[in-house]
């Protein structure tokens, strides 16, 4: 009886976070667009600003990902496809790279394309501060925030919304 007691309780927690909507100044925030050249993340509803933060790159911030282990950001047209908790990054959500361009770009040059690129949080490091994270590019070609940025963003950006990431 507990099992299926607890499998009731799983269920409504989860069919009642996905259909939660979250709002920014009673919209609904149906984009994430990142300038990498500006090191700017935007949400938008309905091609509307709402919000902008400050986000840091790859190591080689300058051009689209080409393979993995370049350490460069992705460009292109991509989904929040899935998110987690991270021990190292506080939180993390999933970007859906590498998208069929990718891979066919990937594949004609004879190289893995690579993979795990995410929206995250800052490391929680006794040695280094946060700022000193988030006033330079340091990530393998993720999209990194401020702690507190990052936990605003996962409350208001739902999994399946559409991330545009331009030079």
């Amino acid at each position: 009886m507990r099992w299926l007691f607890a499998v009731f309780c799983f269920t409504f927690a989860t069919l009642s976070h996905a259909t939660a909507t979250p709002h920014l100044d009673g919209a609904s925030i149906d984009k994430v667009l990142v300038i990498k050249s500006e090191r700017q993340l935007h949400l938008l509803s309905r091609g509307k600003t709402l919000k902008s933060y400050r986000v840091s790159l790859g190591k080689q911030p300058a051009g689209a990902k080409l393979r993995q282990g370049d350490q460069r950001t992705p460009e292109g047209l991509y989904w929040i496809d899935w998110r987690k908790p991270s021990d190292k990054f506080n939180l993390s959500m999933h970007i859906s790279y590498p998208n069929a361009r990718d891979l066919a770009r990937a594949e004609e040059r004879g190289v893995p394309p690579g993979d795990m690129i995410m929206l995250h949080g800052t490391p929680l490091d006794e040695e280094y501060p946060e700022w000193f994270f988030h006033s330079l590019d340091w990530t393998e070609g993720c999209i990194a925030l401020k702690n507190a940025d990052m936990q605003e963003i996962w409350q208001l950006v739902r999994n399946g919304t559409l991330i545009e990431i331009r030079p």
